[in-house]
Formats: C-alpha cells, structure tokens, sequence
C-alpha cells in the first residue's frame, strides 16, 4: 500500500457517481487527464479494475461497488473534519452548487443571491434552474429544492414553503376563443403544457387533472417557454402564482374553480448538513423565502 494515495479516492466516488470522466473532473475542478491518472493510480495500489470503460462512460465493476462503501465513509470523515477544524460561520468558503426548479431558481433564487454573496464573499455559488431531478447521493447538487419530497434516504428535508398555481391566458387568446364560464368550457381550449416524457415531477401533470382531453398548442420542458407561449397568445397554461399573477400580459381565469398548491420542498444530504457553508445557503433560503411568503399566496379572487 505504499502507493496508495488516499486522495484518488475523492476522485474514485466522483466518477463513480457521475459515470463519466469529464463530469466528474469539472465537478472536481481538474483536467481530466489528471482524473484520469488518479482512478489509473487508485486501481494500481488496490490491485483491482474498478471501472469497465466504454464510449458510454464509466461503469463500476464488482471490486468497485465494494470500494463505493468504505470511501464514502472516509469522505464523511473528512468532511466532519473540516467542519471541526475550519466551518465557524466566519468562515464560511468554498463552493455551494443549488438545484431548483427553473421558475423558482430563476425568478426567486437568482436575484437574491448577490445579497448572500456580499455577507460571505469567499462563498462561491452555483444554482442549476432547471425542471429535472437531482440526486444528493451522487452530488449532482450540494443541496436541491425540489417539488417532490424524496424517498427515505441519508437526506435532510424540511418544507420550504407551498405555492399556489392558476389558469392564465393572454387577453388576445381569449378574445378569438369561445368563452371560459366553468371548467367544463376547457375541453374546446387549447393548452400549453410539460412535454408529458420528459416531466420528471407528477406534481406538475396539471393538465391530466385539469383538462385530460385537452388539445396542446405547445408543450415544453421549460417554465419560462410556457410562460412566454401563454403571454403571447399561444393558449391556456397553468403557472405559479408567484411567476404570472402580476404580469400584466396574462389574465388569471376561473379563479374561484381553479387554484392549485404545491410544495417545495428543501433537502440536503445529511454527510454535508452541517457543513457551515451548506449549512448558511440553506438558513439563507429558508429565511428569504419567510420573509416574502405572501408571494406565493394567490388571492382568492381575481
């Protein structure tokens, strides 16, 4: 063992986490090259394949499922030592990458995230805004917010806040179309709607539950697409209340028949809870989002 270098092990779980090389090396910061020379390094002091490369990326083989274990306990070691040793609150450094859905990552997220960075300026941040799902075991995210609660796991979840949805239409669509009195008008209305095999959340299959035999004018993965299909003409949409209810171009319609609340939910991966860093982002978004929860709240009528 007198090769052995207990580092490659940071680089051993992040490619196993990812499956492929560059993934795990932009994760890690390093040229992949030098990641590849450490899982090469890693392999030759234990003796053992622990990948099978293909063109697909990386696969663990049996000794490396067995290797998975024992360096994940080693990573939570080290990462209780940092937190002991240098994660005081005036101490707060290095990288926090968040995973949120797009509307609420990009519309409420982003722009308060300045604040956050003056107060801790050796934090560095990163949100990923997108509708899909992250996986906290694999560290796609340092911690997500998320529309579903996960399953049971080594996670840390607490309810962030709900949120209410209506039906919007742009006033252009609903002058060329007939009248909408009560949900049963939307069945001749067109919708704009998730693209049904790419939505990762069932939480967010509004139109099944609304109109199951609506027509779709457009479906998308992405909020902000329906958002500006809707405002510009394009159909009926169901979106956050905190997103359309006070833009001017679109008009909230059977709002006594038609109101929605999700949940979002805020989780973290227990081995990094209680890092001072993970620990301040998420106290951070805990306590933007108390401050302004009347935003998430539709009125009654409109």
């Amino acid at each position: 063992m007198a090769d052995f270098d207990w580092n490659d092990l940071r680089a051993f779980l992040a490619v196993a986490r990812s499956g492929r090389l560059t993934a795990a090396a932009q994760r890690l910061a390093v040229d992949h090259s030098t990641l590849s020379r450490r899982i090469a390094g890693l392999e030759h002091a234990l003796k053992a394949k622990l990948f099978d490369r293909s063109p697909s990326g990386y696969t663990l083989t049996a000794a490396g499922e067995r290797l998975v274990p024992s360096a994940e306990q080693m990573e939570r070691l080290a990462l209780g030592a940092e937190e002991d040793v240098g994660g005081t609150a005036a101490n707060v450094e290095g990288v926090v990458r968040i995973g949120a859905p797009g509307g609420f990552g990009s519309w409420f997220i982003a722009p308060r995230l300045a604040r956050l960075r003056a107060d801790h300026p050796r934090l560095r941040l990163q949100l990923v805004a997108a509708s899909s799902a992250f996986s906290l075991s694999k560290r796609d995210v340092d911690l997500a917010v998320s529309v579903s609660r996960p399953p049971a796991g080594r996670l840390t979840v607490s309810r962030l806040v709900d949120y209410d949805l209506g039906l919007y239409a742009a006033p252009a669509y609903l002058a060329a179309h007939p009248p909408i009195r009560s949900a049963s008008d939307l069945r001749g209305h067109r919708f704009v709607s998730y693209i049904e095999d790419l939505l990762h959340f069932p939480e967010l299959d509004f139109l099944n539950q609304l109109a199951p035999e609506g027509e779709t004018a457009l479906e998308t993965s992405n909020i902000f697409a329906q958002f500006f299909a809707t405002r510009a003409g394009g159909g009926l949409c169901v979106l956050p209340g905190f997103l359309a209810g006070a833009e001017e171009g679109l008009v909230r319609i059977l709002s006594d028949e038609v109101k929605l609340t999700r949940c979002l939910w805020l989780v973290v991966h227990q081995d990094q809870a209680e890092l001072a860093r993970v620990r301040t982002v998420s106290r951070f978004l805990r306590e933007s989002v108390e401050a302004e929860r009347s935003l998430f709240k539709l009125p009654a009528q409109s």
